[in-house]
Protein backbone atom coordinates (compact mmCIF):
# COMPACT_ATOMS: atom_id res chain seq x y z
CA UNK A 1 0.00 0.00 0.00
CA UNK A 2 2.90 2.55 1.01
CA UNK A 3 4.44 1.64 -2.61
CA UNK A 4 1.69 2.15 -4.30
CA UNK A 5 1.02 5.83 -2.72
CA UNK A 6 5.05 6.47 -3.34
CA UNK A 7 4.67 5.34 -6.76
CA UNK A 8 1.28 7.50 -7.45
CA UNK A 9 3.40 10.48 -5.86
CA UNK A 10 6.14 9.62 -7.99
CA UNK A 11 3.92 9.81 -10.89
CA UNK A 12 2.08 13.08 -10.43
CA UNK A 13 6.32 14.61 -9.47
CA UNK A 14 6.81 13.13 -13.03
CA UNK A 15 3.80 14.33 -14.70
CA UNK A 16 4.56 17.81 -12.98
CA UNK A 17 7.84 17.92 -14.08
CA UNK A 18 8.30 16.68 -17.12
CA UNK A 19 7.67 18.81 -20.54
CA UNK A 20 4.65 20.28 -21.17
CA UNK A 21 2.11 18.80 -23.56
CA UNK A 22 3.20 20.75 -26.89
CA UNK A 23 6.80 19.43 -26.28
CA UNK A 24 5.69 15.40 -25.74
CA UNK A 25 5.64 12.87 -28.44
CA UNK A 26 2.47 10.64 -27.75
CA UNK A 27 4.75 7.85 -27.23
CA UNK A 28 7.01 9.62 -24.78
CA UNK A 29 3.89 10.29 -22.66
CA UNK A 30 2.28 6.86 -22.52
CA UNK A 31 5.47 4.75 -21.49
CA UNK A 32 5.58 6.50 -17.57
CA UNK A 33 1.70 5.75 -17.66
CA UNK A 34 1.79 2.23 -18.62
CA UNK A 35 4.66 1.97 -15.94
CA UNK A 36 2.76 3.23 -13.17
CA UNK A 37 -0.53 1.38 -14.01
CA UNK A 38 1.40 -1.95 -13.82
CA UNK A 39 3.10 -0.89 -10.57
CA UNK A 40 -0.45 -0.16 -8.66
CA UNK A 41 -1.68 -2.84 -10.55
CA UNK A 42 1.01 -5.52 -9.19
CA UNK A 43 0.52 -3.52 -5.60
CA UNK A 44 -2.93 -4.29 -5.39
CA UNK A 45 -2.62 -7.77 -6.54
CA UNK A 46 -0.22 -8.07 -3.65
CA UNK A 47 -2.33 -6.48 -1.43
CA UNK A 48 -5.76 -8.65 -2.30
CA UNK A 49 -3.40 -12.25 -2.47
CA UNK A 50 -3.78 -11.80 1.64
CA UNK A 51 -7.44 -11.72 1.22
CA UNK A 52 -7.44 -15.63 1.56
CA UNK A 53 -5.01 -16.06 3.89
CA UNK A 54 -6.59 -12.97 6.34
CA UNK A 55 -10.40 -14.60 6.01
CA UNK A 56 -8.92 -18.23 6.77
CA UNK A 57 -6.77 -16.41 9.60
CA UNK A 58 -10.02 -14.58 10.80
CA UNK A 59 -12.16 -17.94 10.96
CA UNK A 60 -9.67 -19.64 13.07
CA UNK A 61 -9.90 -16.60 15.42
CA UNK A 62 -13.87 -16.71 15.31
CA UNK A 63 -13.72 -20.43 16.20
CA UNK A 64 -11.24 -20.11 18.84
CA UNK A 65 -13.80 -17.38 20.46
CA UNK A 66 -16.55 -19.46 20.50
CA UNK A 67 -14.69 -22.53 21.95
CA UNK A 68 -14.88 -24.38 18.88
CA UNK A 69 -12.05 -26.87 18.13
CA UNK A 70 -13.47 -28.48 14.80
CA UNK A 71 -14.04 -25.12 13.54
CA UNK A 72 -10.52 -23.99 14.12
CA UNK A 73 -8.98 -27.33 12.78
CA UNK A 74 -11.29 -26.71 9.59
CA UNK A 75 -10.07 -23.27 9.24
CA UNK A 76 -5.86 -24.23 10.22
CA UNK A 77 -5.99 -26.48 7.37
CA UNK A 78 -7.41 -23.86 5.12
CA UNK A 79 -5.09 -21.24 6.30
CA UNK A 80 -1.82 -23.57 5.56
CA UNK A 81 -3.42 -23.93 1.92
CA UNK A 82 -3.75 -20.40 1.54
CA UNK A 83 -0.56 -19.88 2.13
CA UNK A 84 0.91 -22.23 0.60
CA UNK A 85 -0.97 -20.67 -2.58
CA UNK A 86 0.58 -17.64 -2.23
CA UNK A 87 2.75 -16.82 -5.31
CA UNK A 88 5.81 -14.70 -3.78
CA UNK A 89 7.57 -14.21 -7.39
CA UNK A 90 4.75 -11.34 -7.69
CA UNK A 91 6.61 -9.19 -4.51
CA UNK A 92 9.45 -7.41 -4.63
CA UNK A 93 13.13 -9.88 -5.34
CA UNK A 94 14.17 -7.62 -1.50
CA UNK A 95 11.16 -9.17 0.29
CA UNK A 96 10.97 -12.66 -0.96
CA UNK A 97 13.10 -14.34 1.15
CA UNK A 98 11.73 -12.81 4.36
CA UNK A 99 8.23 -13.07 2.88
CA UNK A 100 9.28 -17.36 2.09
CA UNK A 101 10.40 -17.91 6.10
CA UNK A 102 7.58 -15.83 7.26
CA UNK A 103 4.96 -18.03 4.99
CA UNK A 104 6.77 -21.07 5.72
CA UNK A 105 6.34 -20.68 9.77
CA UNK A 106 2.53 -19.30 9.31
CA UNK A 107 1.85 -22.53 7.06
CA UNK A 108 3.38 -25.06 10.15
CA UNK A 109 1.37 -23.23 12.25
CA UNK A 110 -1.61 -23.62 10.35
CA UNK A 111 -1.35 -27.03 9.91
CA UNK A 112 -0.51 -28.25 14.02
CA UNK A 113 -3.91 -25.50 14.25
CA UNK A 114 -5.69 -28.07 11.85
CA UNK A 115 -4.28 -31.43 13.97
CA UNK A 116 -4.50 -30.40 17.84
CA UNK A 117 -6.88 -30.51 20.90
CA UNK A 118 -8.03 -26.52 21.52
CA UNK A 119 -5.17 -25.64 23.95
CA UNK A 120 -2.68 -26.73 21.24
CA UNK A 121 -4.49 -24.60 18.62
CA UNK A 122 -4.35 -21.49 20.95
CA UNK A 123 -0.45 -21.58 21.33
CA UNK A 124 -0.19 -21.96 17.67
CA UNK A 125 -2.63 -19.34 16.91
CA UNK A 126 -0.69 -17.39 19.15
CA UNK A 127 2.01 -17.67 17.39
CA UNK A 128 0.90 -17.56 13.93
CA UNK A 129 -0.93 -14.26 14.83
CA UNK A 130 3.01 -12.75 15.21
CA UNK A 131 3.79 -13.92 11.74
CA UNK A 132 0.14 -12.56 10.02
CA UNK A 133 0.68 -9.49 11.80
CA UNK A 134 4.64 -9.50 10.05
CA UNK A 135 2.86 -10.39 6.84
CA UNK A 136 0.09 -7.70 6.33
CA UNK A 137 3.13 -5.19 7.70
CA UNK A 138 5.20 -5.94 4.51
CA UNK A 139 2.65 -6.79 1.94
CA UNK A 140 -0.21 -4.67 2.85
CA UNK A 141 -3.88 -5.86 4.07
CA UNK A 142 -7.06 -5.38 2.13
CA UNK A 143 -9.45 -4.51 5.51
CA UNK A 144 -8.81 -2.25 8.38
CA UNK A 145 -6.98 -4.92 11.27
CA UNK A 146 -7.35 -4.57 15.05
CA UNK A 147 -3.96 -5.92 16.79
CA UNK A 148 -5.67 -6.78 20.34
CA UNK A 149 -3.34 -8.15 23.39
CA UNK A 150 -4.09 -9.35 26.79
CA UNK A 151 -1.79 -9.36 29.26
CA UNK A 152 -3.15 -12.80 30.96
CA UNK A 153 -1.97 -15.06 28.08
CA UNK A 154 0.54 -17.57 29.10
CA UNK A 155 1.22 -17.24 32.37
CA UNK A 156 1.08 -13.43 32.25
CA UNK A 157 3.18 -13.29 29.59
CA UNK A 158 0.92 -12.02 27.15
CA UNK A 159 -0.37 -12.54 23.87
CA UNK A 160 -1.69 -10.75 20.89
CA UNK A 161 -4.10 -11.50 17.92
CA UNK A 162 -5.46 -9.84 14.60
CA UNK A 163 -9.37 -8.82 14.51
CA UNK A 164 -11.86 -7.50 11.86
CA UNK A 165 -13.56 -5.75 14.82
CA UNK A 166 -12.59 -3.52 16.63
CA UNK A 167 -14.84 -5.03 19.77
CA UNK A 168 -12.08 -7.31 22.01
CA UNK A 169 -13.42 -11.28 21.65
CA UNK A 170 -10.07 -13.32 23.33
CA UNK A 171 -9.42 -16.29 20.69
CA UNK A 172 -6.84 -17.12 23.25
CA UNK A 173 -9.17 -17.87 26.29
CA UNK A 174 -12.19 -17.98 24.72
CA UNK A 175 -15.74 -17.93 26.91
CA UNK A 176 -13.32 -18.12 29.75
CA UNK A 177 -12.04 -14.57 29.55
CA UNK A 178 -14.05 -13.73 26.35
CA UNK A 179 -13.66 -9.87 26.62
CA UNK A 180 -10.20 -9.52 28.27
CA UNK A 181 -7.38 -7.58 26.53
CA UNK A 182 -7.13 -4.21 24.60
CA UNK A 183 -6.75 -2.50 20.92
CA UNK A 184 -2.76 -1.45 20.57
CA UNK A 185 -2.96 -0.44 17.18
CA UNK A 186 -5.03 -0.27 14.17
CA UNK A 187 -3.78 -1.45 11.08
CA UNK A 188 -5.27 0.69 8.33
CA UNK A 189 -6.11 -0.27 4.69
Amino acid sequence: MKITLLTLGLAVLIASCGPTKTEEKAETKAEPIAKVEKTAAVEEQNGNALTPVLDAYLAVKDALVNDNQEGAAKAGGTLATALGSLDLSTFDSDKQAELKEIVEVAKNHGEHISESEIAHQREHFEALSKDIKDLAGIVGTDRTLYHQYCPMYNGNKGGMWLSANEEVRNPLFGSSMLKCGKVEEVIKL
